[in-house]
């Protein structure tokens, strides 16, 4: 088990820190922290804070992605999506939200609208090589499958 602490930033008492909700739930929502309602523009970005900061273990990157209900009811989605928070970020956590539907959408203090995933992350070592081994695939990419 990994501990992650989350601090609530001043003025944001109000706002639910990060929590599932249900039992088997991967991710854990996030609740928009502005100030008054925000109108997102159909094709319109903005960054939407969370009014909490948080610190991890080393072992642990945290993913923001959409919530399927906004994606589906309303084309709201993550940029940049699953966006990473590194383990030696400290500051507010803000998700990148898109409008991709026709309709404006308003965005209000505590809606629900992003979730976060933990995932660990593998020690990873990088080496130069002058040659590397054959695969059957080799370097066939985009679509490529080797099955014709």
């Amino acid at each position: 088990m990994y501990q992650v602490l989350f601090k609530r930033l001043e003025g944001n008492e109000d706002i639910a820190i990060p929590r599932k909700m249900s039992e088997w739930a991967a991710g854990f929502d996030l609740q928009a922290a502005v100030a008054e309602p925000f109108i997102l523009e159909p094709g319109a970005r903005t960054l939407i804070p969370t009014g909490f900061a948080m610190a991890m273990p080393i072992e642990l990157e945290a993913q923001i992605r959409p919530r399927s209900g906004l994606a589906y009811k309303h084309g709201i989605t993550c940029l940049n999506s699953p966006g990473t928070i590194d383990a030696d970020y400290r500051g507010e956590v803000k998700v990148l939200l898109a409008n991709l539907g026709t309709e404006p959408f308003t965005i209000t203090r505590g809606e629900r609208i992003a979730q976060m995933v933990f995932q660990l992350v593998p020690v990873v070592t990088i080496e130069e090589a002058d040659e590397l081994p054959d695969t059957v695939r080799g370097a066939g990419g985009f679509g490529h499958t080797g099955v014709k």
